[in-house]
């Protein structure tokens, strides 16, 4: 006669250990995927708040450095934020008077630049003359002409795309001056949330995964100078204008992963075609590639793989797997969750933190 003990006798032990092993995945897959819908549905106020920890981290140090100068916290906080916004003011500043001051020569190349390209058309191998270019842009014309409707949707959906931008930016803004000033008082009270004796060792792990967070936006700011540095160079030898200024455009746009690059690579060799001809322009493509190259599979794993002790193996992945499943948002906050949660599992103390430990005298001491 069977009975479940005997039953159960027949499974192989294998079977048995995946099978637990399954559900409790499971478990852990729906829970990752209902924060993540909800991160999702909440993004507006979700993004900017994680934009806001990554400017906390990268403030701290400046923060801590006033502080042990004797200057008073809430001071260090606004004078370490106002620093952050000279210096973006001013780069932004020096973008807009290098474009103004050298505009009008550049206007004169683009129109240069055009012409060649007009008579190209009509002489090269294409033969296009300027009958078939009249109508191509007729063809154009009628088509603006016919989809009005449907541009004026796509601008007044960039228009609220870039309201929704300013609201986060001000959310970011608002939440990274009370991380500085009240970050400490907020976490301890997000702590009192957990059991009394599980406090001290997530305390004591998040301070590790804080640390390692730290860490990461002073290697992503080395980062973004060495990719601004290179393009600079390429800039400057092959006689690019704006060097300067696609140097800070650089710098800034290398903190937004992938998009960054190709934008301030497609801006380069846009001024190198304009400026100096298509001889120019495939150099300065050659440049920006070994650059976006050199930024992906070495840069980031090496320097991002360092500073928050990861493999650079699995910066990589991460990077890819973000990108894959949130864009420009996912790749820019992969590695600082990879970052945090690593450090964060390494700094609990399994003797002291167990899941199916029970609250006793002892432990709560």
């Amino acid at each position: 006669m069977n009975t479940p003990e005997t039953s159960r006798a027949r499974i192989p032990q294998g079977l048995v250990t995946a099978s637990q092993w399954a559900w409790r995945l499971l478990i852990v897959a729906a829970a990752l995927g209902a924060c993540w819908l909800g991160l999702k549905y909440f993004s507006g106020v979700a993004i900017p708040l994680a934009v806001a920890v990554l400017m906390t981290a990268l403030l701290h140090p400046f923060v801590a450095r006033l502080r042990n100068a004797r200057v008073p916290k809430m001071l260090s906080v606004v004078l370490s934020m106002l620093a952050l916004a000279l210096v973006v003011g001013g780069i932004l500043t020096a973008i807009g008077a290098q474009i103004a001051r050298e505009w009008p020569a550049l206007f004169d190349e683009f129109a240069t630049a055009v012409r060649k390209l007009l008579e190209w058309l009509a002489t090269g191998p294409l033969q296009i003359d300027q009958a078939q270019i009249n109508s191509y842009i007729a063809a154009l014309t009628a088509w603006v002409n016919e989809s009005r409707a449907m541009l004026a949707g796509m601008l007044a959906a960039a228009a609220g795309s870039v309201g929704h931008f300013f609201a986060g930016t001000a959310i970011a803004l608002i939440a990274t001056f009370f991380f500085l000033a009240d970050g400490d008082r907020i976490w301890k009270s997000v702590l009192t949330l957990l059991p009394e004796h599980y406090r001290q060792p997530v305390g004591r792990a998040s301070g590790k995964g804080w640390e390692s967070l730290v860490s990461y936006m002073r290697a992503q700011v080395l980062v973004a100078f060495v990719d601004a540095l290179g393009i600079l160079i390429g800039a400057l030898i092959l006689r690019v204008p704006m060097a300067w200024a696609l140097f800070a455009f650089t710098f800034i746009t290398a903190f937004i992963p992938v998009v960054g690059a190709v934008l301030a690579g497609t801006l380069a060799t846009s001024l190198a075609l304009v400026s100096g001809g298509w001889v120019t322009a495939l150099i300065m493509l050659g440049v920006t590639v070994l650059v976006v190259e050199s930024e992906g599979h070495f840069l980031q794993p090496i320097l991002l793989g360092r500073a928050v002790s990861l493999h650079p193996l699995a910066v990589l992945i991460g990077l890819a797997i973000g990108a894959t499943l949130a864009g420009i948002v996912g790749a820019l906050l992969v590695i600082p969750v990879l970052a945090f949660s690593v450090a964060f599992i390494r700094g609990l103390d399994p003797v002291r933190f167990s899941l199916d430990e029970e609250p006793t005298a002892h432990n709560i001491e």
